[in-house]
């Protein structure tokens, strides 16, 4: 454990240095403290450092034994794929309740402008905020009335006609803070901050108003590729897995590939809609053997959604034992007489813990950062934070033991 420590921080302290900034240790550091740490370096040097961690982990043990002081190296005898959704920090994406975030953020943003004396003519500014709530809650609890969907409609429409009216204020006062913002104590910092708030909302709004007249004036559906989930995350997408308690989530694909020790090897987060899950296999060998020196695992365990005729092929001339759980229940059948199939379909089983742990105790659910680069950073961290630990409760080497039983 001392060893792994020590390796660590040598690496770490390099990864800030590389960031030209050395973070001061103290007794309590703030979340805002660590979260400002977390993102001095940019992700691909913190993937470089995980991967150092799993290659030396890995390295067979020379004349003064395992550079971590490990009993045994990492076992690269099998790659185990899996992938899992990300869920993004965001609510249920409601239609009105998107109306309702965008009046808030133009309506705060508002009050904002105005504190500092830079005022249009406009009635209250939190009279609006309890006219959209107010109409929210008769749209929350009409659906149980016999003319619910007659109601929902008229909702609707007083919910369009009071976003004109607020979209219009907050477009008077954008232009009037953009003109004006040198004769206030707002800092340019601070009033780029509002202005690029107000731009991002008000340029999502006349989406989000259509989608929700189509969907509840019009009746009709809006495709996934088309619909408005956040204000405020861009790159969230619908995930329909059907999941038990999941059938369908809003966030991104995270594929995660761990070896039998339960360190992870390899991971892709994903920022686009995720293709098929067969489609990450060749990529994720790819990158396991820059890795690792060219050297590629002597198996492959995966579920169904890993199976297909290409992949298939490409395991066969890579020399690489398919443990991937066939689609057809005859090649399942078929495959269950193997004796090593069955015991890499056992140990997959462990897979989906792994991700339940990496998920719940490591990144968070959900996580918290915003963004689609800071939460594949968090991700990444999360990885280098998770193997650490990992490495950490493995066997040591026997005169380790000896080492800390004459230190204790």
């Amino acid at each position: 454990m001392v060893f792994l420590l020590t390796h660590a921080a040598a690496i770490l302290g390099g990864v800030f240095a590389h960031a030209g900034q050395v973070p001061a240790v103290a007794a309590e550091v703030s979340k805002s403290t660590l979260d400002r740490y977390g993102r001095l370096v940019p992700e691909q040097i913190v993937r470089e450092v995980v991967d150092h961690l799993n290659r030396t982990a890995a390295e067979a043990p020379g004349p003064n034994g395992q550079r971590l002081g490990l009993d045994q190296s990492l076992s690269l005898e099998s790659l185990l794929l899996d992938t899992t959704c990300v869920p993004a920090n965001i609510h249920f994406p409601v239609d009105w309740v998107l109306l309702r975030d965008a009046t808030r953020t133009l309506i705060k943003s508002v009050i904002v402008i105005r504190r500092p004396g830079l005022r249009h003519r406009m009635g209250e500014p939190a009279v609006f905020l309890r006219q959209v709530n107010r109409l929210c809650s008769e749209m929350t609890h009409c659906r149980r009335r016999a003319d619910g969907r007659k109601q929902r409609k008229r909702i609707l429409r007083l919910l369009k006609k009071l976003l004109k009216t607020i979209d219009g204020h907050a477009q008077r006062h954008r232009e009037l803070l953009a003109e004006c913002w040198q004769e206030t104590d707002l800092r340019e910092g601070g009033v780029r901050q509002i202005l690029a708030r107000l731009d991002n909302v008000r340029q999502q709004l006349p989406a989000a108003i259509k989608q929700a007249h189509e969907r509840i004036i019009g009746g009709r559906q809006v495709a996934n590729v088309d619909k408005v989930l956040s204000l405020y995350e861009s790159d969230v997408h619908v995930i329909v897995r059907g999941k038990a308690g999941a059938e369908v989530e809003f966030g991104n694909t995270l594929l995660l590939a761990e070896q039998p020790d339960g360190v992870i090897v390899d991971w892709k987060f994903v920022r686009d809609q995720a293709p098929a899950d067969s489609k990450f296999l060749s990529e994720s060998l790819a990158r396991y053997g820059r890795v690792f020196g060219g050297r590629q695992p002597e198996a492959i365990v995966g579920d169904r959604g890993l199976d297909g005729a290409v992949n298939r092929e490409h395991l066969s001339q890579a020399n690489i034992y398919n443990a991937i759980c066939p689609k057809s229940v005859a090649g399942l059948h078929e495959r269950m007489q193997e004796e090593r199939f069955v015991e890499l379909q056992r140990r997959r089983a462990q897979t989906e813990g792994r991700i339940g742990i990496f998920k719940n105790c490591f990144l968070g659910r959900p996580c918290r950062s915003k963004g689609i680069i800071h939460r594949e950073l968090n991700i990444t961290w999360s990885v280098l934070a998770h193997n650490l630990w990992v490495i950490a409760r493995l066997p040591v080497a026997v005169e380790n033991r000896e080492r800390r039983r004459s230190a204790a």
